[in-house]
């Protein structure tokens, strides 16, 4: 297995990017090597800093750089010897098996859409994100930020694209899928959410639920949460906000300290023809070791190609 990682993707690259593939080196097996991509003497330096000379790393030079506050389609179109560009080109011709990146989050969206591709039948590709639960457990919430407005189709699809996720990466058998919304009866909500609810209702390959509210997020009701991604991206800064202000305090605890976006690494891409993840902007070493480890469980249980199937049937 190969995984590429932008070296130069994130506010604190290359050099935290390259410390977290050197501690995911050492959990990952001998077979699993890590592709580093990006300006080739800098990442050189850095391995050589740390003294690796480990085979299970590669270099592949990548002169140009993606910065975060550039257009996403401008950047990528002017750029093709991009971190980012080249680490798509990797990915799209089956040479590696995943690619990650903490850098520009829409180039990072453009690229797998204009690169490898949305799946045939899916109508938006999503952003994921797992939920700490009660039980020293975890769920999936979808969508959570690549749709900002969404129509009652999308977050159906969600709901199964978001039950195939759980069933593969989290081990959950028939995962309960839950609607966000402003109360639990059907008729609640806007008129997106209740013909939403209808059709997830009667959508045979989703174990719906129903409606759950924002108190629910964190209990054992419901494995997947279905959501538009305005609401889901304020859910998960809220959360983060929540382990900043508890952690600032000196407030620690096993259950909140899950919050912390480090732990979980980033949040895939569902509904494209790859492995694809995008790490928050600010990663450190440990949560880009924990964004390779989420990509090796992604390739390992083929995801994207169990959706393909799934969407095909």
């Amino acid at each position: 297995m190969r995984i590429a990682l932008d070296a130069m993707g994130g506010d604190f690259a290359p050099q935290a990017v390259v410390e977290g593939a050197l501690l995911a080196s050492e959990e990952l097996s001998s077979d699993i090597q890590i592709v580093l991509i990006g300006r080739e003497k800098v990442i050189h330096e850095l391995l050589h800093t740390h003294t690796i000379t480990s085979s299970s790393i590669e270099v592949v030079h990548a002169e140009e750089v993606i910065e975060m506050g550039e257009h996403p389609t401008k950047a990528l179109s002017q750029k093709t010897n991009s971190s980012i560009a080249i680490g798509f080109g990797l990915l799209k011709a089956g040479k590696v098996d995943a690619f990650c990146s903490a850098g520009n989050t829409g180039a990072m969206h453009v690229g797998a859409m204009f690169s490898i591709k949305a799946i045939e039948g899916v109508l938006r590709p999503s952003l994921a994100s797992f939920v700490p639960k009660e039980g020293n457990k975890y769920g999936v919430i979808l969508d959570i930020g690549a749709n900002a407005d969404c129509k009652p189709e999308f977050l159906e699809q969600f709901g199964h694209i978001g039950s195939i996720y759980a069933k593969y990466i989290l081990d959950i058998d028939n995962p309960r899928v839950g609607l966000m919304n402003i109360g639990e009866e059907e008729q609640k909500g806007t008129v997106v959410l209740q013909a939403a609810h209808q059709l997830l209702k009667n959508n045979p390959n989703i174990n719906f639920i129903g409606n759950i509210e924002g108190r629910d997020i964190y209990n054992d009701k419901a494995d997947v949460v279905v959501c538009d991604g305005f609401t889901g991206n304020v859910i998960l800064k809220m959360a983060e906000a929540v382990y900043t202000t508890m952690h600032s305090r000196g407030l620690e605890d096993e259950f909140f300290a899950k919050f912390n976006y480090e732990a979980i690494g980033g949040s895939p891409i569902l509904g494209v023809n790859g492995n694809v993840i995008i790490g928050h902007g600010v990663s450190s070493p440990l949560a880009i070791k924990n964004m390779l480890l989420l990509a090796k469980r992604m390739a390992e249980s083929n995801i994207h190609i169990k959706i393909k199937q799934a969407l095909a049937g």
